[in-house]
């Protein structure tokens, strides 16, 4: 196509137009604090576009003046040609995304699928008691989407030395990197504990090494995938 050069110009140059007007946003202070949601849908359904729209004819422009003579077709029409190949190539991305999102979802998205296991093991400050039935404990995984109660395994519970050790499980059953767990022990302060996995949380083999809270305790875990161990 004699007018390649010209739709490409297009395609990039919306692609910096709407990273450009994202980070001008961001650079100026764009957006009202009490209404953080409104001003993100504003900056990237509005203003963003506008941006990308701005590019696209600039790239387009500029792609023109380098082919000089050689040009063919008028800079609307390259416009329109840049623009349906960059809304294409966001169809394309989003339907892989989607695609993406379905096939590696957890059951509350994909019902064919298997819940991902948080296995944990968390470590007493010393002289601390173990829990001795499940009436003395509590566990909940907490996200920005929902709560899980979790479940101890009191089989695992041992010492380390003078600190006792309990362990316990809890489904992923939503992909967000939000997580933390809370763990409540009768006669002993609450305790919570920030869960550093990703939010495809991807299998382990071996528990993580311990991270400590300022109580004393600390907690290592990782992720189990059914079929994986």
């Amino acid at each position: 196509m004699k007018n390649s050069l010209q739709v490409a110009g297009g395609v990039v140059g919306a692609v910096i137009g709407f990273v450009a007007t994202l980070l001008l946003l961001e650079l100026v202070g764009f957006g009202n604090r009490a209404d953080p949601i409104m001003s993100g849908v504003l900056a990237l359904l509005v203003l963003a576009p506008l941006g990308a729209t701005a590019g696209l004819v600039l790239g387009t422009t500029l792609a023109r003046r380098l082919r000089g003579r050689e040009n063919t077709g008028t800079l609307l029409r390259n416009s329109l040609k840049a623009l349906a190949v960059v809304i294409a190539l966001c169809v394309a991305a989003g339907t892989a995304y989607y695609v993406y999102a379905v096939t590696t979802a957890t059951p509350w998205l994909n019902p064919n699928a298997a819940n991902p296991i948080l296995v944990f093991e968390v470590r007493l400050p010393a002289g601390a008691a173990l829990p001795s039935s499940a009436r003395d404990i509590a566990i909940e995984l907490q996200t920005d989407i929902n709560r899980m109660p979790g479940e101890p395994r009191f089989n695992q519970f041992r010492s380390d030395g003078d600190r006792p050790v309990f362990a316990g499980d809890v489904e992923l059953a939503f992909r967000t990197a939000h997580r933390q767990l809370e763990i409540r022990i009768e006669g002993q302060p609450d305790r919570l504990y920030r869960i550093g996995l990703s939010a495809m949380a991807p299998h382990a083999s071996e528990l993580g090494s311990w991270q400590p809270i300022p109580d004393g305790s600390e907690i290592r875990y990782r992720a189990k995938w059914p079929g994986r161990d």
